[in-house]
């Protein structure tokens, strides 16, 4: 399983926030160019990066999330604002690895159906939940989809995968988090990264388990130190698999 360290960027700063409340961050003081090359040199394959204002539609962190990408060694997913051709053909070509797509997916699914091919493993579906709905600009409006029907409906697509976010993850209730990100892992061929899950070593360790999680994204808990990098990607490992001794 890959875990993804998770930087939110809301004025140039790393915050996370509680429940999807944009007007409520958390500010964490550390710098977001120092931390993205920290998380490179631990050699995670990926760094996520969703900046937080092209989400609300208030501006940009265009300019940092570029100098992120030019001096991080390793390859970053970017979300945040993506509702246009332009700014998602834009972000490839400025040598993102993969975009996530949220809102648009709703809005224009043949867009992004088209996108998905001209860029194969690419482009990233974003699910976020919150009390069963999904959830669309910014976290801010309720869909009229089910959530599974809304991936079911990306099933032929080739996605380079689903990013799940429950939205109600903050309550505490993790079994009930986890059946959340379950059910829809089992309504998509596509591989499955669970975000908001994540606050310690063993909510890695659960996620293993639950088939067609192939990966889990983490920001408060690293920021807050509550879980080493390190720790974290031994933990994600595959274990082996016994092997049979012939006499």
């Amino acid at each position: 399983m890959i875990v993804y360290p998770t930087i939110e960027l809301q004025g140039g700063k790393c915050v996370s926030l509680t429940r999807g409340r944009l007007d409520e961050p958390s500010i964490w003081h550390v710098d977001p160019l120092q931390t993205a090359q920290a998380y490179a040199r631990a050699g995670v394959p990926f760094i996520h990066v969703t900046d937080l204002d092209a989400v609300a539609g208030e501006g940009n962190n265009d300019d940092l999330v570029a100098q992120i990408v030019q001096s991080a060694s390793t390859s970053v997913q970017l979300g945040g604002g993506f509702r246009t051709r332009q700014r998602i053909e834009d972000w490839i070509d400025r040598g993102v690895a993969r975009v996530v797509i949220s809102t648009l997916a709703v809005q224009d699914p043949a867009l992004v159906q088209e996108m998905a091919v001209r860029y194969p493993d690419q482009i990233v579906l974003a699910v976020d939940i919150y009390q069963g709905k999904l959830m669309t600009e910014g976290w801010r409006q309720t869909g009229a989809m089910d959530p599974a029907d809304f991936v079911r409906a990306y099933e032929g697509v080739p996605l380079a995968g689903v990013i799940v976010t429950d939205i109600d993850a903050d309550i505490g209730d993790q079994d009930g988090q986890l059946a959340v990100i379950a059910g829809i892992a089992e309504a998509t061929p596509h591989p499955v990264m669970a975000r908001g899950t994540v606050r310690s070593l063993d909510d890695i360790s659960r996620l293993k388990y639950v088939a067609n999680i192939s990966g889990t994204l983490v920001g408060r808990a690293l920021h807050a130190k509550d879980i080493d990098l390190a720790e974290a990607l031994e933990v994600a490992k595959p274990m082996p698999e016994p092997k049979a001794e012939f006499q």
